[in-house]
């Protein structure tokens, strides 16, 4: 951000002063637009702040890896994902929106009640999120903190912007929230993808030590029979998990 703002203020210098320079400053000006554009729009870089793609390298060497679960709660899925959880004996991060929370605050605590936890995914997951100004943005996140709290008793510890999408407005806030920004290793796309097979594959491709997959129980795509992705795919996740001798955690639990 301080570089970008010198940058700026350099080229108006320039061109203020009719510099020779000035167009060069200007195409400064633009490229750096570009990169902080790219940056915005790719989920799992860092360029704009720290980024949690991976748990930390102890998490990893002790075998574990981290279930996220986005978009609820829902109250026609998450019931049947906890259950499946139950099933694995496999702890989960439920990345929850606060309006949804509102709606359902009962599951929210069911969540913290059967050992995973609720974590902040904004209060009303806007598709501009990024495009929001600083102060909008820190009161999409206070709001949901706050939301969020109340209803579980906890405040939640990691943040992902919805569709992993963000601006350079965001690491300020979120380290004046004490939160981490999460995205994963690898998603599923099951919003779109109801097809079971391919969803668990992109899972489990190079599944290792560290990795953060990405679910949906909000928005979750529907199979052939009309039955939630996540609900067929889950449980084959974690059977190849706990084959392969990993073990499911928290985010939250990597932080120690």
């Amino acid at each position: 951000m301080k570089t970008s703002l010198l940058l700026h203020a350099g080229a108006l210098a320039s061109v203020a002063a009719r510099l020779d320079s000035w167009p060069w400053a200007l195409g400064a000006v633009a490229a750096n637009h570009a990169l902080l554009t790219a940056a915005g729009l790719w989920p799992r870089s860092s360029l704009l702040g720290p980024n949690w793609v991976r748990l930390p390298p102890a998490a990893s060497l002790r075998g574990e890896i981290a279930i996220t679960i986005d978009d609820g709660p829902d109250p026609e899925v998450t019931p049947y994902v906890l259950d499946i959880l139950d099933e694995h004996g496999a702890e989960a991060s439920f990345f929850c929106i606060g309006e949804l929370a509102i709606r359902h605050p009962g599951l929210c605590r069911e969540i913290v009640k059967r050992g995973h936890t609720v974590e902040n995914h904004s209060q009303h997951h806007f598709r501009r999120f990024s495009l929001l100004g600083p102060r909008r943005m820190r009161e999409e996140l206070q709001a949901a903190q706050d939301t969020l709290a109340a209803i579980t008793g906890e405040a939640p510890r990691f943040f992902r912007a919805p569709a992993g999408l963000r601006s350079p407005f965001l690491d300020p806030i979120l380290a004046g929230l004490d939160l981490h920004l999460a995205s994963w290793t690898r998603r599923a796309f099951d919003t779109r993808d109801g097809d079971p097979d391919s969803v668990t594959g992109k899972l489990l491709h190079e599944l290792g030590g560290g990795d953060i997959l990405l679910l949906h129980d909000g928005h979750a795509a529907r199979t052939a029979t009309g039955e939630p992705v996540i609900l067929a795919a889950l449980p084959r996740v974690l059977a190849a998990v706990k084959s392969a001798g990993l073990r499911p955690v928290t985010l939250r639990s990597a932080l120690t």
